[in-house]
C-alpha cells in the first residue's frame, strides 16, 4: 500500500501547517473540504484567534490533542524545522502539500516510520477516494 493510502485510511485528526485565513488560499479551502468530510482540523497560523470557526495553534507542540497527520502549506524548508516536532508528538503522518519537496525529509521520515507524502494534494487524493465511493 502506498503511503498517500496509509496516510488516507489513517487519518482522523489532521494539523494544518500554514493555514491561512485567506479563503482564496489552497490551504484554506483544502482545509475547509476537510473539515466538511468530518476530520478534525487544527490550524497553525502565526496570527488570527480562529480559522474555520477552530481555533488556532502557533506550533505543533501547543496542540493538547493527539495529532495523528501533519499537512503542510509553507515552504519545504520548513519541514525541517517541524521534523523533531513529529517525533516528539508521534505523528505518524505528513503530507506536504503540492509543490512542496524535500527529500531529506522524506529520507528522515522512513527511518523513523513516518508515512509521507511530498508534491501532491491531500484534496485531490480525497476526491479519488470519494469519487469510487470509499468514504460516505
Amino acid at each position: 500500500m502506498s503511503n498517500i493510502h496509509k496516510i488516507l485510511n489513517s487519518m482522523k485528526n489532521i494539523a494544518i501547517v500554514g493555514l491561512s485565513p485567506n479563503e482564496e488560499k489552497p490551504s484554506y479551502f483544502v482545509s475547509k473540504y476537510l473539515q466538511d468530510l468530518g476530520y478534525k482540523i487544527y490550524p497553525i497560523y502565526p496570527k488570527e484567534d480562529f480559522i474555520l470557526n477552530e481555533k488556532v495553534y502557533r506550533n505543533l507542540k501547543e496542540i493538547p490533542s493527539k495529532i495523528d497527520t501533519v499537512v503542510m502549506f509553507r515552504k519545504a524548508s520548513f519541514a525541517n524545522e517541524i521534523f523533531e516536532d513529529l517525533l516528539t508528538k508521534n505523528i505518524k503522518n505528513f503530507w506536504m502539500q503540492l509543490g512542496i519537496i524535500n527529500e531529506e525529509i522524506i529520507q528522515k521520515c522512513q527511518k523513523y516510520g513516518i508515512n509521507c507524502v511530498q508534491n501532491c494534494c491531500i484534496k485531490i487524493e480525497l476526491q479519488k477516494k470519494v469519487d469510487y465511493g470509499r468514504i460516505k
